[in-house]
């Protein structure tokens, strides 16, 4: 069962990265977009790949099997989504520094903690390190949502809803994420592994391959405000 997840997810996040390159623009102010989100993708393909090879999947010692290129993935690509996000909050603005560094930074703390807890065989220290990591979690949808959200309210127009938009689609998939992660092996066992397996599958897809599209389409109706203000850049 988790095999035949794992190959059907190879497969999907290969043609989706295909695909979201080939019908997103590449015009120069949206090009980069189209670019990270098609690389995304493709990032999960070789996660799934490896996974199916049973490459670095790793046996806890309690019969839950812990999948280590399923974290190798999310530390690439969920700091590429989120910089896509800080990119329209601050309008492609080029001082992002700030943002971004703190967003990744706890993004990547969450994503840390949250292999120490699949990987601990004491259950009050995987409790431990899982609400540690959504605390980390918590941080970034405090600066999604809060400066992040007030920075692109002041900038207005169609980057605003654009962005309104891709934060509210991937908060809400992503909150689906640490509840399967705690119903599954790696957390408490209350569902099975290929269970999980699958439920990540289709969140993964929806996150990574649904999501790419549906950015490309918004920024598409944002495209003439960019390109404007890429003219003015270059000015």
């Amino acid at each position: 069962m988790e095999s035949t997840a794992l190959l059907i997810g190879f497969v999907a996040m290969s043609v989706g990265s295909l695909a979201i390159y080939a019908t997103g623009s590449k015009s120069n102010a949206i090009r980069h977009h189209t670019q990270i989100h098609a690389l995304v993708p493709f990032i999960a393909a070789t996660a799934y790949l490896a996974m199916y090879l049973g490459n670095f999947v790793w046996d806890r010692g309690d019969g839950a099997l812990v999948y280590l290129p399923r974290y190798v993935d999310w530390i690439f690509t969920t700091p590429l989504l989120l910089a896509g996000l800080v990119a329209l909050a601050l309008h492609e603005h080029p001082r992002q520094g700030g943002y971004l560094t703190a967003i990744i930074g706890l993004d990547a703390l969450m994503i840390l903690a949250g292999l120490l807890s699949a990987i601990s065989l004491d259950g009050t220290t995987r409790l431990i390190w899982f609400l540690w990591s959504c605390a980390a979690f918590a941080g970034v949808y405090y600066l999604l949502w809060g400066p992040l959200r007030e920075r692109s309210a002041n900038y207005g127009g169609d980057l605003d809803k654009v962005y309104r938009q891709n934060a509210l689609q991937l908060s809400v998939v992503w909150l689906a994420y640490p509840v399967v992660f705690a119903l599954g092996p790696e957390g408490f066992g209350t569902i099975s592994s290929a269970a999980s397996v699958w439920a990540i599958l289709v969140l993964d897809v929806a996150a990574k391959v649904g999501y790419g599209f549906l950015v490309g389409e918004r920024l598409k109706t944002a495209e003439p405000e960019l390109e404007r203000r890429e003219a003015r850049r270059l000015a």
